[in-house]
């Protein structure tokens, strides 16, 4: 009995090791190094931003770049009319507003990387080869769908709703609520213009076949048109330029995600 107590007195004094204790440190050490990693790359990308709104703020100037988004307004209005800023600050606080959201627009593809950059390390070789191409497709993407938007939908609109405008009636539209309303439109056909992505991503992930995608043709067509109808304005010209390039753009996608294998395929052949 004496040896048994004895014994037992010598195992329960033994410190037994705890996996969930040594794995702890090395857990929070990955997640530390992460957040680290994390606003290594947010600094980056907020600094490429801050640094181009710095260079175009200087040249060509805020005033500058507000009169050539303001271009095809004015291009629409009777001769010799301008447009009015009815807040006390918004004369500089528009002109500012504008000019950030060209830095940012030319700051995109370093943005995109940084985002890449974080991701990349926990993807496949194959998945990295993947990404990069995505990240360049949809920063010329959306950059193609805001020229779109000021090139051919603001000239048409705009004429459009001013031939409307009563003879009695001087239009002068407000500097903030055209901003407004162009950062909108901007942002309306620029995801518009991502639609490929979207489907090759839903193909390489697996949610959805080509084949499914064919198969929805005619829910896409009537989605796109509901779409143009709730973003654009009401009027005829702005909701059919936006659903048109919306299935176009969808059909390209499909034709793209022909050559993409899916997610789980792709595993399958790597690891063999």
């Amino acid at each position: 009995m004496s040896s048994d107590r004895s014994a037992n007195t010598a195992t329960e004094g033994t410190t037994q090791p705890n996996p969930d204790a040594e794995q702890a440190p090395a857990v929070n050490e990955s997640f530390m190094s992460h957040l680290v990693e994390l606003r290594t790359r947010l600094l980056r990308a907020v600094g490429t931003v801050v640094a181009i709104f710095v260079v175009l703020f200087i040249y060509p100037g805020a005033s500058v770049i507000y009169d050539i988004l303001a271009a095809p307004m004015l291009a629409s209005l009777p001769q010799g009319t301008r447009m009015i800023a009815t807040g006390v600050i918004t004369p500089f606080m528009v002109p500012m507003k504008v000019t950030m959201m060209a830095a940012f627009v030319v700051s995109l593809p370093v943005v995109l990387y940084q985002v890449w950059a974080f991701v990349a390390p926990g993807l496949y070789r194959h998945e990295q080869r993947l990404a990069l191409p995505l990240i360049v497709s949809s920063s010329l993407l959306f950059i193609a769908g805001m020229a779109f938007c000021y090139f051919v939908v603001f000239k048409s609109v705009f004429t459009f709703i001013a031939s409307f405008a009563p003879e009695s009636i001087t239009p002068a539209p407000d500097i903030e609520a055209y901003l407004s309303f162009v950062m909108t439109m901007f942002l309306a056909f620029g995801v518009t213009f991502e639609v490929p992505v979207a489907v090759v991503l839903l193909v390489r992930m697996g949610i959805v076949t080509v084949a499914k995608l064919r198969e929805a043709r005619g829910y896409v067509v009537v989605g796109a048109f509901v779409i143009a109808a709730v973003v654009t304005p009401p009027d005829v010209v702005s909701q059919f330029l936006l659903a048109v390039p919306l299935c176009v753009l969808y059909e390209i996608g499909i034709l793209v995600a022909t050559g993409v294998k899916p997610r789980s395929q792709d595993n399958t052949d790597a690891e063999s």
